[in-house]
């Protein structure tokens, strides 16, 4: 299978030949590549797609035989995905799951150790194969606008289509923010019938968006073009009249109270996560929920029981007498929304540790400087995945964000590159009642660099990273 996709160091096309030369007797490829007259070669519009629909014959067209729902959104995928599933798993559905950290089936769930939130279309047909041989009746799936744009989630013909929100992200992939919501509809393009495999499940297609995110309109009518209906979620004095509704939303420690009203009934929403933003997730979530016919009462009670995301602002508590907190905060509206957060429950200083990825979107980079610098009182600059760009001038791009909020280096930001200094350092000037922000990195276990012009990825858990740099303090919980 000749794989390729645009933006891409290498082209599948490339090694057709070595393939061949290892006893390849069938290739799939987008052109005519040369091949021996023993060789067959089938060309096709697109290969990525070919491949996911193969996987998907491999398997058994699971999605056919699936309530599947789809997660999208610029922040939020994971969270909302990690408590659908736990709803589910709470009503007894056996669900399959597909997110950037983990997948599996039921409760036997394999934490991700890639970079990639959607993975291959082998790997998810995989695993929805693996749900219905468990006798699951649905499963959850976080699509990226990369995924859903290369083709990796066909094969799949969702029930429900979640958007958490739109915002500022993967410019240097899509170009414009237009086409990067373009590839975020693709998902709600999926809950049409396929056709190829018809669905076995007999669920209403739902649509189920912010109800005041810029996007909404846009993504409502495509909803209408497909057939689907359309469910809007938000917190009291969203614009458009949501349908499930979070109305008197309060924060209690590291946790969220709402009081819930939806179309499926009424009552009290318990959130264990901190933030306004991910008592949205929650709302969206239940919304899923409900849709494939999870019980009102099931939804609240499956909420209740996720306890932690693994890297989506988890708490760090060595008893040092300042809060540390991880979160995966990697967008300019994410860090605001995670610094808005930490912010509300501190009377101390907020001390930001983040950067921004190598040859990645470079537009967002002073933003976030900008950002960190106005909402939090320390900023310190690191690491991220530098990859082969210089890692300084990374660093100083963001920083110019910073200054132009008005800090001043040495004093409101500091550059420490290596991401160990830069968290001991941050931990090292903490005071009590403060806390320390670490974004960007969440739950990945690798930091992706260069060394000599030669890719270098060196293992990483910022959870234990913190732990460490609070031990070398004296703290040991």
């Amino acid at each position: 299978m000749a794989v390729n996709h645009r933006g891409y160091a290498r082209d599948g096309h490339d090694f057709v030949a070595d393939a061949i030369s290892r006893g390849v007797s069938v290739v799939v490829a987008e052109r005519v590549v040369p091949a021996p007259e023993t060789v067959v070669v089938i060309t096709v519009p697109s290969t990525a797609r070919a491949l996911a629909w193969m996987s998907a014959a491999v398997e058994g067209f699971p999605a056919s035989r699936l309530a599947l729902i789809g997660i999208t959104g610029t922040d939020g995928k994971t969270t909302t995905g990690v408590m659908t599933h736990a709803i589910l798993d709470r009503a007894g559905m056996v669900p399959g799951l597909v997110t950037t950290v983990a997948s599996g089936v039921g409760r036997l769930i394999t934490p991700n150790p890639a970079h990639t939130t959607t993975p291959s279309a082998p790997e998810i047909q995989a695993v929805l194969g693996a749900t219905v041989t468990a006798g699951g009746t649905c499963a959850v799936i976080e699509a990226t606008s990369h995924g859903i744009d290369q083709g990796r989630v066909d094969g799949c013909e969702f029930d429900v289509a979640v958007v958490t929100r739109v915002t500022h992200d993967h410019l240097d992939y899509h170009g414009t923010f237009e086409a990067y919501l373009e590839a975020k509809a693709g998902l709600i393009d999926r809950l049409a019938p396929s056709g190829t495999a018809p669905k076995q499940r007999s669920v209403a297609k739902q649509t189920i968006l912010k109800s005041n995110d810029p996007s909404t309109a846009l993504l409502a009518d495509r909803a209408a073009h497909v057939g689907s209906g359309v469910i809007t979620f938000g917190l009291q004095g969203a614009a458009g009249t949501p349908m499930v509704l979070g109305d008197a939303t309060r924060d209690h420690g590291w946790g969220t109270t709402t009081q819930i009203v939806s179309p499926w009934g009424s009552g009290t929403l318990e959130v264990a996560l901190p933030g306004h933003f991910n008592a949205l997730n929650a709302l969206a979530a239940v919304a899923a929920s409900c849709s494939v016919g999870v019980p009102f009462a099931q939804a609240l009670e499956g909420i209740a029981t996720v306890a932690r995301v693994p890297g989506r602002m988890e708490r760090v508590d060595r008893g040092q007498p300042f809060d540390v907190v991880v979160d995966f905060a990697h967008t300019p509206d994410s860090l605001e929304q995670a610094l808005r957060t930490v912010r509300a429950r501190t009377k101390g200083r907020v001390i930001v540790v983040f950067g921004c990825a190598g040859e990645r979107d470079r537009l967002k980079r002073p933003a976030m400087g900008t950002v960190a610098a106005t909402l939090g009182d320390v900023v310190v600059l690191t690491d991220e995945d530098p990859r082969f760009e210089d890692r300084l001038a990374i660093l100083r791009e963001i920083a110019d964000g910073a200054i132009h909020a008005g800090s001043i280096e040495g004093s409101g930001h500091y550059i420490v590159p290596d991401r160990h200094e830069a968290i001991h350092f941050a931990t090292e000037i903490a005071r009590p009642g403060d806390v320390v922000l670490l974004a960007g990195k969440g739950h990945e276990t690798s930091i992706i660099g260069a060394v000599d012009g030669r890719k270098s990825t060196i293992t990483w858990n910022e959870f234990e990273a913190a732990s460490s740099a609070l031990a070398a303090l004296g703290w040991n919980g």
